[in-house]
């Protein structure tokens, strides 16, 4: 029996070296591998240890794989149906292509309700997961950046509103988009198992453009037109959610609706102060003459930012920690008297140009490629 259980591993251990290799990461631990063994069988494991990098159709998976493509198939629907594997129709074939842990099968899984899996463990398997030593530090420890901020655009200055570009802003990205789809919020619902979750709404990520006729055939979203998401992002806004969106200037594939207390990104940087999105190209400051001093802005600081400092004569004032500080606009939005306001960054962030472009700079930054 020695040798069959040997070989099970190696499958899974295989798998895991093939998961730490995309421009993402995934470090491998023990916590790791027994996130794979629950979420994928054997020959899926198989499959997957052996995918290519780049998308591929079935006959050359077939190939690369050495199963023939009447039993492979089954075995990437499968994978497909479970949000290990995209697959992409494209002219009169389709693409697959294995999916990485971020942005990936952690969302997929948890955009899913039902009893399919035990969610309540696979919580608690990637909670310990993503605190593990080093983890944080290898998904989010480049240059280029998963995500980027997006700054709510009612506290853009009006002297600077036709600097700033269509990607910079949310309702413009969700216009290009054409529409999408809703979802529910991966983290928040993980949280929701471990008993963590707060009052924001879950069913509020949205995926745009034709990612999102993915997320939509797989039942892991609703499809929404313009209008809909656009709702959304004002209903987010009342919340003081924080935007983060794919980091791309052409065709984001998602915007979140992020909190500091479930969603993994920001947490980092509140435990951590490890980043994994870009700021956007505004920052807070605090206009002396009219701040009452209400703390409202600190409050509101989904990764706390803002300290509130006593001066000499006793006036409590917020000051803005610019190293940590992602230029979202939520405390901005939040000031009663509009003593918070927003300025252009110096130094601008510019996106990649598209997905491939963030994929292939992320893994030439981690020498993979």
């Amino acid at each position: 029996m020695g040798h069959i259980i040997n070989a099970k591993e190696e499958l899974y251990e295989a798998l895991a070296e093939r998961l730490s290799k995309t421009p993402e990461g995934a470090p491998i631990n023990e916590h790791l591998m027994a996130i794979l063994h629950r979420l994928y069988t054997e020959s899926e494991a198989m499959v997957g240890s052996k995918f290519p990098l780049m998308p591929m159709p079935l006959n050359k998976i077939a190939t690369i794989t050495g199963i023939n493509e009447k039993e492979l198939k089954p075995i990437l629907d499968g994978m497909s149906d479970k949000g290990l594997m995209l697959d992409i129709p494209r002219k009169d074939t389709v693409y697959y292509m294995l999916v990485p842990m971020l942005v990936g099968f952690f969302e997929y899984t948890f955009m899913r309700t039902g009893d399919h899996l035990n969610l309540k463990e696979l919580a608690e398997l990637f909670e310990t997961y993503f605190h593990s030593d080093g983890v944080a530090e290898e998904i989010a420890g480049i240059n280029t950046k998963m995500m980027r901020g997006l700054v709510y655009e009612s506290v853009i200055p009006v002297a600077v509103e036709t600097e700033v570009l269509d990607y910079e802003k949310a309702s413009e990205v969700i216009r290009q988009s054409g529409g999408g789809a809703i979802s529910l919020c991966a983290c928040r619902h993980e949280a929701s198992h471990l008993g963590k979750a707060c009052d924001a709404p879950q069913e509020v990520c949205m995926s745009l453009g034709p990612a999102a006729e993915w997320i939509i055939r797989k039942g892991l979203g609703k499809p929404a037109t313009v209008d809909d998401l656009l709702k959304i992002l004002e209903q987010t806004q009342k919340l003081g959610l924080v935007h983060l969106c794919d980091n791309v200037m052409n065709k984001p594939t998602y915007i979140c609706n992020c909190c500091g207390c479930c969603c993994h990104v920001l947490r980092d940087i509140n435990e951590k102060q490890i980043f994994a999105t870009h700021p956007s190209n505004f920052m807070p400051s605090v206009e002396l003459e009219s701040c009452v001093g209400c703390g409202i802005c600190s409050d509101s600081c989904q990764i706390h930012a803002i300290a509130m400092t006593n001066q000499e004569n006793g006036v409590e004032i917020p000051v803005v920690n610019t190293d940590i500080c992602i230029g979202c606009g939520v405390c901005s939005s939040a000031c009663p008297t509009g003593s918070m306001t927003m300025s252009r960054r110096s130094d601008l962030h510019v996106p990649p140009e598209n997905l491939k472009e963030k994929l292939t700079r992320m893994a030439k930054e981690k020498h993979r490629g």
